[in-house]
């Protein structure tokens, strides 16, 4: 089943060069400057749905896309050391960002975290991929992450939306996006400009 897309194209006489997009819900806003003609706005409203599309699938990735994503991983910050039998999504990991199976290589990585950043997936795949080679969280576990460049972000970041799950801490309603699956998808850009 095909999902619609609701786009409401908002014109403001303050933006004079720049175009933006976020998901509300099921609508799609795209904030264009009041100058655009009806041929900018069809360009522009096309080429924001497209970016708006490209990142939901970057951050949304398949199982597929979620083993490759942990092979290269594995290459790049463990020396292509881990070799996990398999790595899928995991939709009944309500308290746990990902877990790993040692007995049969197995990961997986709750669907909470699709949509997050993808370095903060990247971590959650390398927490995972690490434990392949360290069993718990002692010193040589936690060394073999000391590579990757964002694992205090990652881990704050991490925290942050648990606090915000645990306290019942409701985004507010104001911020674009800020409701639903889809919150903090949002693109901008500025024509003439790749």
């Amino acid at each position: 089943m095909v999902r619609e897309t609701i786009v409401e194209v908002r014109r403001s006489r303050r933006r004079k060069s720049t175009v933006s997009a976020y998901r509300d819900g099921e609508r799609t806003i795209v904030a264009i400057p009041a100058r655009f003609t009806r041929a900018q706005e069809r360009e522009w409203v096309q080429r924001m749905l497209d970016r708006l599309a490209d990142s939901e699938r970057r951050r949304r990735p398949s199982d597929d896309e979620l083993e490759r994503r942990a092979a290269e991983l594995s290459e790049k910050y463990l020396d292509g050391r881990a070799h996990p039998t398999s790595v899928r999504w995991a939709g009944n990991q309500d308290r746990r960002w990902g877990s790993c199976t040692l007995i049969d290589g197995t990961i997986r990585i709750s669907t909470r975290v699709r949509g997050m950043p993808s370095w903060v997936l990247d971590y959650v795949l390398l927490h995972e991929l690490a434990h392949l080679l360290h069993a718990g969280h002692g010193p040589g576990f936690w060394k073999l992450l000391e590579s990757y460049p964002r694992t205090d972000r990652a881990r704050g970041f991490l925290e942050g939306v648990s606090f915000a799950r645990d306290a019942d801490v409701e985004p507010e309603d104001d911020e674009p996006g800020a409701s639903g699956e889809d919150a903090g998808l949002a693109a901008d850009a500025t024509p003439g400009a790749p």
